[in-house]
């Protein structure tokens, strides 16, 4: 009976810990969505620019259409941006998009048909390969890149968190 008890009141405090963990997540003010969170570049071309506005100087432009980005903060109509190298700006919204992408991390990168390393490889992706993100499991995420998709560990792949579940 003790045991039960235990175990009942440690699940609470495993709720208790999550809501508040939920409760303290940064939102962004203009749109209440979460920050950071991952976006993708939508243009084929975004200018990236020192502050949150057309007057601000262009320090260079990503050329990569479908290029994860992390938006870490909102001003009106402008994210402020950070890719894999932790370089990053403010860019317009227009230019961003909720489609979730991620870029591979690790050379020769095989991805299985099924999310356990013993399962066969489907295929062979290179250092630098933008994928579309699917669902994530904890350690595993289901990507697909050249018209090829299995699963990856999340641990070779920039754009989605180290926790993050989808479906």
């Amino acid at each position: 009976m003790i045991q039960a008890f235990t175990g009942v009141l440690l699940a609470l405090a495993l709720l208790a810990q999550s809501v508040a963990a939920e409760a303290a997540e940064e939102r962004g003010p203009i749109t209440n969505l979460p920050l950071p969170r991952y976006v993708s570049l939508k243009a084929a071309e975004g200018n990236v620019r020192r502050g949150p506005s057309l007057s601000h100087r262009i320090d260079w432009v990503y050329v990569r259409r479908d290029m994860p980005l992390e938006i870490t903060a909102e001003f009106g109509h402008w994210r402020r941006v950070r890719d894999r190298d932790g370089a990053g700006g403010w860019v317009h919204y227009a230019l961003l998009s909720g489609v979730r992408t991620v870029i591979v991390e690790r050379d020769k990168l095989q991805i299985r048909a099924r999310p356990e390393d013993a399962a066969p490889a489907t295929a062979e992706l290179a250092l630098g390969v933008i994928a579309r993100l699917g669902r994530c499991e904890p350690a595993w995420c289901e990507i697909e890149a050249g018209g090829y998709s299995g699963w990856a560990p999340k641990s070779a792949l920039w754009g989605v968190k180290p926790g993050e579940l989808r479906e």
